[in-house]
């Protein structure tokens, strides 16, 4: 018989968190749901009343992750796969973001993720096993116009997350650098901090939301098949993209990204490092 696994998933009361809590209670695993507010998780509490708990948590808060991570072991023994999924949106120009939304902004979405992953790792190390996902984004690679910072504190989980799983390999556990695509989580919605506009990108503000059109994407229950499947395999990817359309947009974007060094290759050679 195949023994129970044991989740710790953030931002889990909504968008991908909350698909894959179901995805993992369906498949009779044990779920620590944590998220700031775990009243919309009651209805899966009543559903599983010994397989989920509900973790109210700020990942902000560093001593609140490590207490946090340190309760659910207690609860339920171990851990086998951490999904570090608490993130927010920051919408608008460089220059518009205060100091601090920005601050704010990355201690959720990369001081957060890397307070939890600095939480659990003694005790998968101890383990000798486990999975941590860290869930970026699949416009990680590169910055874009008006959610730049959201593509900053990605990649800067990107880049440490690549290192983690180099550091960790030895232990036995396995990190997925796991980028996903537009997908209805209600992130530019409930998970939104907008700037104040200036007059002065007005026009491009609306060559952007022409751009995006009204289309909120496919319904995040959609991708947990893939994180299910994800988690079944002995030797996972460092990276992988959720998304058939956000996979061909990361192949255009790194194919223009090579294009350009090679057409300004002549200029890069001519100094020696």
């Amino acid at each position: 018989m195949t023994t129970a696994r044991v989740w710790f998933i953030t931002g889990a009361s909504r968008g991908l968190g909350r698909a894959f809590a179901e995805a993992a209670l369906a498949a009779g695993d044990r779920v620590v749901a944590a998220a700031r507010d775990v009243e919309p998780l009651t209805d899966l509490a009543a559903a599983y009343p010994d397989a989920l708990i509900r973790l109210p948590l700020d990942v902000s808060d560093r001593a609140a992750v490590r207490d946090g991570v340190d309760r659910a072991v207690a609860a339920f023994g171990r851990l086998d796969i951490v999904v570090n999924n608490a993130g927010g949106m920051l919408f608008g120009m460089v220059e518009e973001a205060t100091e601090e939304q920005i601050r704010a902004h990355f201690d959720v979405n990369f001081f957060g993720a890397v307070w939890v992953a600095q939480a659990v790792v003694p005790h998968l190390r101890a383990q000798g096993s486990g999975r941590i996902l860290q869930i970026t984004s699949m416009g990680a690679g590169g910055g874009f116009a008006s959610v730049g910072y959201y593509s900053a504190g990605k990649a800067a989980l990107d880049s440490v997350s690549e290192a983690l799983a180099m550091e960790v390999a030895p232990f036995g556990v396995k990190v997925t650098i796991v980028g996903p695509g537009g997908y209805n989580t209600g992130l530019f919605t409930k998970g939104t901090t907008t700037t104040e506009p200036r007059p002065e990108y007005e026009e491009l503000r609306a060559r952007l939301a022409e751009m995006w059109g009204d289309d909120a994407g496919p319904d995040p229950s959609t991708a947990a098949p893939v994180i299910m499947e994800l988690v079944d395999l002995p030797e996972p990817p460092v990276r992988l993209i959720v998304g058939s359309a956000s996979y061909d947009m990361v192949q255009q974007m790194d194919e223009a990204r090579t294009a350009e060094y090679r057409a300004w290759e002549h200029l890069s050679r001519k100094a020696p490092g």
